[in-house]
């Protein structure tokens, strides 16, 4: 995915280095990272998930991290997530105005290294980036997508963080049309395997906005390339509930997933690319089984 030259978003906030000042040491952040990928993939808590992981981790010796420790990958990848969030602000803008829905709020991407304060608790690495409508921001720890390209092989390819991205605006835009907070009323009121299954619904929606964003924005800007949604379907596949079940117990169990399977991923992520469809929702599905 080409974003050279493009404009960076001014909607960020890096709070990297001013977020606690220490990590953890013997085991250390890479641990608590891979904590994160398993927790965002599987869709843990966004405020609690991994919290256990790292506070055994941060029991370890620690040692001060500062602004200098950043690495040329780290700021390199900070460039490229500002490039993708103004993306995703013009997009977004494009796509609501053409539908009537009034202006995009813009949401703030929060940069943060080990813990993070948000509207929806304080957080740490272990639980992956998130979106908390509280405050409308996402939170990323870039050391996450260092981690992804070393556990599911997406080295060099600028779209599969962009579908990270695009998945959490995706939330936003949930929430700026009221079905997130619907969604989440709906979840409160029912049994655990009926709101997980609502929850795979906002998350397969999720999906399917990122690949609205990625077919809008490569109608502006023809900024896909050759491999780049084939990449993205390959990590949709590689964070289905059934894949990861299946490769960390042996088994599935459908009731407890909150994501959606590799092939629903896959098939919402490319119809939103195809379509760029904003009639389309996962609840407009009515039987659960044909998502």
């Amino acid at each position: 995915m080409r974003l050279d030259g493009r404009r960076s978003s001014s909607n960020v906030e890096d709070r990297r280095g001013l977020s606690g000042g220490k990590v953890a040491g013997i085991g250390g952040i890479g641990a608590v990272i891979i904590a994160a990928l398993f927790a965002w993939i599987t869709g843990g808590d966004p405020v609690s998930a991994g919290l256990q992981a790292f506070q055994q981790q941060m029991q370890a010796p620690t040692e001060t991290v500062g602004e200098q420790d950043f690495t040329e990958e780290e700021q390199a990848l900070a460039e490229d997530c500002k490039r993708i969030m103004a993306s995703t602000e013009d997009v977004w803008t494009k796509v609501f105005a053409e539908n009537g829905w009034g202006e995009y709020q813009y949401p703030t991407l929060v940069l943060f290294s080990n813990q993070v304060n948000s509207a929806c608790g304080s957080a740490s690495a272990a639980v992956g980036p998130f979106y908390c409508s509280g405050d409308q921001k996402l939170y990323v720890d870039l050391s996450f997508f260092t981690e992804m390209k070393r556990q599911l092989g997406v080295e060099g390819n600028t779209f599969a963080y962009a579908y990270v991205i695009a998945h959490e605006i995706g939330h936003h835009v949930e929430y700026l049309t009221g079905i997130l907070n619907k969604a989440h009323q709906a979840m409160s009121q029912t049994d655990k395997v009926r709101a997980n299954q609502i929850s795979v619904r906002l998350e397969l929606l999720a999906d399917y906005y990122a690949g609205v964003w990625a077919h809008y924005e490569d109608a502006m800007n023809h900024s896909m390339e050759y491999g780049d949604l084939e990449k993205g379907l390959e990590l949709a596949k590689a964070i289905g509930d059934d894949w990861l079940q299946k490769k960390a117990q042996g088994r599935a169990t459908p009731e407890s997933f909150t994501h959606g399977t590799s092939d629903q991923r896959k098939r919402w992520l490319k119809r939103g690319y195809e379509t760029g469809d904003m009639r389309t929702t996962t609840f407009s599905v009515q039987n659960y089984s044909d998502l």
